[in-house]
């Protein structure tokens, strides 16, 4: 089963379209008029082996990364499916003054501790674990260039993301997953 989500938002503030293969190459095609957000984008695939697709507009750079970050976490929550996965991981990454821990877990318990010195990417990494049901735990172990923090961060947000996702035969938990009545 592929593991696979298109997910679209239009809103008066934005038009975002996330097209995201969990079980992918690492190809991102980003069309946004951001170029550090395509560039994070294009870095987390690279780093989660995701192929990703992402156009969007919106009206200021705000908008435009909260709803990307809210879309992809709804297109990653959605592709999971009911497929058990490793569930927690977590990740360091070194990146010239930076050094950055991402721990996290994919368990619908939405949670976020952030230590990031951008408030737009503190911002955007809420958004996805929000959207996406995960708890997101990011550490800043030093570092004074904030590009190289957010960047880190990113990267070890996709290296943990990777491990996470990876399939296991029996769901992790020591409960049964929960049933959800519908009326």
């Amino acid at each position: 089963m592929r593991r696979e989500s298109t997910i679209e938002r239009k809103t008066k503030e934005t038009d975002i379209l996330v097209r995201l293969v969990i079980d992918g190459q690492g190809k991102a095609e980003v069309q946004l008029d951001d170029q550090f957000l395509r560039h994070m984008l294009e870095s987390l695939a690279k780093y989660a082996s995701f192929d990703l697709r992402v156009e969007g507009k919106g009206d200021n750079g705000h908008h435009l990364l909260e709803d990307v970050a809210i879309v992809m976490g709804m297109a990653m929550r959605e592709a999971i499916g009911e497929t058990p996965i490793e569930r927690i991981a977590s990740a360091t990454v070194p990146m010239d003054d930076a050094l950055v821990t991402v721990a996290l877990d994919l368990i619908d318990r939405p949670y976020v501790d952030i230590d990031c010195p951008d408030p737009l990417y503190h911002h955007f990494l809420r958004s996805l674990a929000m959207s996406s049901g995960m708890t997101l735990h990011v550490v800043k172990v030093r570092g004074f260039d904030d590009h190289h923090m957010v960047e880190a961060s990113v990267k070890a947000l996709g290296l943990a993301l990777r491990r996470a996702l990876a399939p296991r035969e029996e769901l992790l938990s020591t409960k049964s997953r929960p049933k959800v009545r519908r009326n």
